[in-house]
């Protein structure tokens, strides 16, 4: 018997060409079949809270509050090596970013980000304002706010926009822990069954390696979700979000997951310690 699973994602170039082989049959999925929403990161992060999709993207700070109901699959992750969400500004940076940045009114794309949360541990006291992602620019531009932190393709053209790298969360976390940055990843739902848990696993796995393998077509898929950045920085875009960290953790990007979330706890963003499960092989 066939049965349906709902794969929620972001329509991003690295999201695509990460689901490139599931969404066009490019793999044997045997009795599931997959359909496919797509949907921005927060307002997936949102439905995740209510248990509404089977498989999901999902911040790794949002699931914080999500791994009663669902686990970590141990492929699909969004690991920024030395990069990641950027903290930018019409003025040049100042000397001490960190410490200029107390205080300010901070565009976010969402509380539930691993962004938000990147953000809080760089500079506990600032004030949120959340706006969706792709307005974030246009806030600080016209002075709403006194910075942004961008996600998604922002972070390659920002520079090219006009504005001012203040801090990388990525290199900031890699200084502070020599770990990468675990942005994003995806979750099952666990009252799946282990059987089904098991096979999405592989067939996610899959799809990752064949994107990893048939890579130009799997660009030209990719490219129609990348909201006019060109298909050079798509390229770059894939290469920094799709990678062997996202075939596989590892034990180095299973602890970086753990050690974020608990340096979550600590500094009091995260109310409570999160045991973190992560399934497939």
């Amino acid at each position: 018997m066939t049965k349906t699973i709902r794969v929620a994602h972001s329509p991003d170039s690295d999201d695509a060409f990460m689901f490139y082989a599931l969404a066009e049959g490019k793999i044997d999925t045997g009795e599931l079949r997959y359909v496919h929403e797509l949907s921005d990161i927060e307002s997936l992060n949102r439905r995740a809270l209510s248990g509404d999709l089977e498989v999901t993207a999902v911040s790794i700070h949002a699931y914080a509050y999500l791994s009663q109901r669902y686990a970590l699959l141990n492929s699909g992750s969004s690991m920024g090596d030395r990069y990641g969400p950027r903290l930018v500004g019409i003025t040049e940076a100042p000397a001490n970013p960190r410490v200029a940045a107390q205080g300010k009114r901070i565009a976010v794309p969402g509380k539930l980000t691993t962004a938000y949360l990147a953000l809080k541990l760089f500079q506990p006291d600032f004030v949120e304002v959340v706006v969706p992602f792709d307005q974030i620019e246009d806030r600080v531009r016209r002075g709403e706010v006194d910075l942004g932190l961008l996600i998604h393709e922002g972070q390659l053209t920002y520079q090219d926009d006009g504005f001012h790298l203040w801090a990388d969360m990525g290199e900031w976390w890699f200084g502070e822990t020599g770990l990468p940055l675990p942005l994003g990843g995806n979750v099952v739902r666990r009252d799946l069954g282990q059987a089904v848990v098991q096979q999405v696993a592989r067939d996610l796995k899959a799809s990752i390696v064949y994107a990893l393998e048939h890579r130009r077509p799997a660009l030209e898929h990719a490219k129609r979700f990348n909201r006019g950045i060109g298909d050079e920085k798509t390229d770059r875009f894939v290469g920094m979000y799709v990678n062997e960290w996202t075939v596989d953790y590892g034990d180095r990007g299973r602890t970086a997951v753990r050690t974020l979330l608990e340096r979550g706890y600590e500094a009091g963003v995260i109310p409570n310690r999160v045991e973190v499960e992560f399934v497939g092989k």
